[in-house]
């Protein structure tokens, strides 16, 4: 039995990575942690009663209390680099699904794991279907070079583009290098109607009730266009994908990014 405890328990995802992990038969759900905890018992969040899992207040008690192996992080882009320091120190291993983190604290997790002996793994998307659309959009892009990405979430998602977004323009990247599209001469009536841009790749992300998480990427050639969309419909879709990290983490060397790394 792996022994996880959950950060952010109080949120939507939260609650779901609570449910998954409680449900799994290799894992163990040791503690939880949510900065607006009222000292809930975890298993009364996700309505099966109590567990004897309190939700705490502060990351640094609950790891001295209940001794995780693994932390999964679902909180918001300014809590969860101090959560994952804090983890790391304490030689708990992150599997963090938080967006918003940038290169440079992508490089002071990797050189704190390095320094710690500490494995981490940080994902942009956590569902199976999210990483397939990203490995078949970096693979059309070979022979549609020219694409533009839409993505689309809840009202409350605080970070925009998203991180499955800038991950999906990466791998594009990766495989067709810095391209100008549309007109040389292309001019914007209205600042930024054309969305965001990585190495020529323009993004556009919309924010409204009803989403989850949905993304398409749209190829445009000759007389043509591909469209590859994937469409979260609930929460649970990123529970395999998370249960999966809470497994592969221990077994990984330092930080992994992108769930595709750990797939057989």
């Amino acid at each position: 039995m792996i022994r996880v405890m959950v950060c952010g328990a109080y949120g939507k995802m939260g609650r779901e990575v609570l449910k998954a992990v409680y449900n799994d038969k290799e894992l163990e759900l040791v503690g939880a942690m949510d900065v607006n905890s009222s000292f809930a018992d975890a298993g009364e969040l996700i309505g099966i009663g109590k567990i004897g899992v309190t939700v705490g207040k502060d990351l640094q008690t609950v790891i001295s209390e209940t001794k995780p192996q693994v932390m999964v992080d679902f909180t918001n882009p300014a809590a969860v680099m101090p959560n994952i320091r804090t983890a790391i120190t304490c030689g708990v291993s992150p599997v963090v699904g938080t967006t918003g983190l940038s290169a440079d604290d992508l490089a002071e997790v990797g050189r704190l794991c390095s320094d710690k002996k500490v494995n981490a793994l940080i994902a942009p998307n956590f569902a199976i279907g999210a990483v397939l659309m990203m490995k078949m959009a970096q693979d059309a892009a070979k022979y549609l070079p020219h694409v533009e990405i839409i993505e689309l979430h809840h009202d409350q998602k605080l970070d925009a583009p998203s991180g499955t977004a800038l991950r999906t323009a990466q791998l594009i990247a990766e495989k067709r290098g810095f391209l100008k599209q549309g007109h040389p001469n292309e001019e914007e009536k209205l600042a930024g109607a054309r969305g965001s841009e990585l190495e020529g790749i323009r993004i556009h992300s919309v924010r409204l009730p009803g989403y989850v998480a949905h993304q398409e990427v749209i190829f445009g050639g000759l007389g043509q266009t591909l469209t590859i969309r994937h469409d979260s419909i609930s929460r649970e879709s990123f529970m395999p994908g998370v249960v999966l990290a809470c497994k592969r983490v221990l077994t990984i060397t330092g930080l992994v990014c992108g769930l595709e790394n750990i797939l057989d």
